[in-house]
C-alpha cells in the first residue's frame, strides 16, 4: 500500500470514533485532510466541528461542514489528528503542518484524542523528526539560545521558496529543533514551555493520544494508552 492509501485507511477507521450529534475537533495536515473527506460523508450525523487551523476550516466548509469558534463550544467529544512521531506511551511530536498551538488547544478541551498515522510514525524514541517550537517573533533568538542549551539545534522555518520566516495562523514563527533524543517527553515539554517567548511546543506528552490508529500494510492497528 502507498503512504496515501495507509492514511486513507486510518482516516476511514477514525469515523468509528466520531460521536453522533456532538462537536468534533479536527486536526491539520495530509492525514487529517483524508479524515475530513471521510467526515463529509457522515456530516449529517454531527453537530459541527472545531478546526485547528485556517486551512482545515476552509476544507471543512468546502464540504459544507459547520465550523464553530472554540469560544462558542462548551465541549468537544473527540479530537482526531495526525502526528509526525508517536511513541509507546501515546506522546507525540506534532507541528510539521505549523498548526501545533491550535492543535494543542483543541486537544486540551477534548474528551478523547484519536491519533491517525501511517505505521512509520511509531518510534521507540522521539526526536528524529525535528521538534517544532512556536515563538513570539521578538523572542526568536533568545528562545533559540535556550533550546541550544538543552542540546538541540534550532532552525528557523522559512516560507516555501523564500528566505522569509514562516508565519503561523497566530502570527508566531517556528523553530524546528533537531538533535534531540526525547526519552522523557513530559519533562521536556514542561521545560520548553517555561522558556519565555515560547507560544507552544510540538510535544504532546502531558496530553497525549488516548488511541492511535496506525496504517500498516496488513491493515489498521489500534493502540490504546
Amino acid at each position: 500500500m502507498t503512504q496515501d492509501e495507509l492514511k486513507q485507511a486510518v482516516a476511514r477507521a477514525a469515523i468509528d470514533y466520531v460521536v453522533d450529534n456532538e462537536i468534533i475537533g479536527v486536526g491539520t495536515g495530509s492525514t487529517a485532510n483524508f479524515f475530513i473527506d471521510e467526515l463529509a460523508k457522515i456530516k449529517h450525523r454531527i453537530k459541527g466541528t472545531v478546526a485547528s487551523s485556517e486551512a482545515t476550516a476552509t476544507r471543512l466548509r468546502g464540504h459544507g461542514i459547520e465550523v464553530y469558534d472554540l469560544n462558542d463550544v462548551p465541549a468537544i467529544a473527540v479530537y482526531i489528528d495526525g502526528a509526525d512521531e508517536i511513541d509507546a506511551s501515546g506522546a507525540m511530536i506534532k507541528g510539521g503542518g505549523a498548526a501545533l498551538t491550535r492543535e494543542k488547544i483543541v486537544a486540551s478541551v477534548s474528551k478523547q484524542f484519536v491519533c491517525i498515522a501511517d505505521g512509520s510514525k511509531l518510534v521507540d524514541v522521539m526526536g528524529k523528526f525535528p521538534l517544532p517550537v512556536e515563538v513570539v517573533p521578538m523572542a526568536r533568538e533568545a528562545v533559540a539560545r535556550a533550546l541550544t542549551a538543552l542540546g538541540g539545534v534550532p532552525k528557523l522555518r522559512l516560507q516555501p521558496g523564500s528566505q522569509e520566516a514562516f508565519v503561523t495562523d497566530n502570527g508566531g514563527q517556528l523553530l524546528d529543533v533537531s538533535g534531540l533524543s526525547i526519552t522523557d517527553p513530559v519533562a521536556l515539554e514542561a521545560q520548553i514551555n517555561q522558556i519565555v517567548g515560547v507560544i507552544a511546543v510540538g510535544l504532546f506528552a502531558a496530553r497525549g493520544a488516548n488511541v492511535c490508529l496506525l496504517g500498516m500494510a496488513e491493515g489498521v492497528k489500534t493502540l490504546k494508552f
